[in-house]
């Protein structure tokens, strides 16, 4: 494991709040020398710590106001196959293997809840394996921004 300091904690915990902060105000912001912090954020991101700035797209603005979780059961002999077709759905936006009742969580973005319904009924419910699935309508998120310490990595 590489060995991070409380430094690349506070310069981490800054850019996940805003990745597009200037360097010269995040400097001013923690107190450390400019040169300082490009050398550090170059090397995390070398380090692949950092894997990439993003932007972070409003998608209400967008009119996509409708996100939900499906637990999805599967025929594990179709495990690849089914993977592959569910990141070909564009409203689809994370494919994750669990442990639990369902075998798949997959999270969804849609226009509408008709949308959504179609995409959950006509799309993923007739990939080839998918036994059942159980939708979760988000009605409302509240999200929080971590914040990294060094006594948290250390485990």
């Amino acid at each position: 494991m590489h060995k991070f300091d409380e430094l690349d904690m506070r310069i981490l915990s800054e850019l996940t709040k805003d990745a597009s902060i200037s360097v010269p105000r995040l400097s001013k912001k923690l107190n450390v020398n400019a040169s300082v912090l490009y050398s550090r954020i170059k090397r995390l991101s070398k380090r692949s710590l950092v894997k990439k700035f993003t932007v972070i797209v409003n998608e209400g603005m967008l009119g996509i106001n409708v996100k939900a979780t499906v637990g999805i059961n599967r025929d594990p002999k179709l495990k690849e196959p089914i993977q592959n077709e569910l990141i070909r759905i564009p409203e689809v936006r994370s494919v994750s293997e669990v442990t639990g009742r369902f075998d798949m969580i997959v999270t969804v973005s849609a226009h509408s809840l008709e949308e959504l319904h179609n995409v959950v009924i006509e799309r993923i419910g007739k990939i080839e394996g998918i036994q059942n699935t159980e939708t979760f309508v988000e009605m409302q998120r509240t999200e929080k921004e971590p914040v990294y310490t060094v006594q948290n990595i250390s485990r």
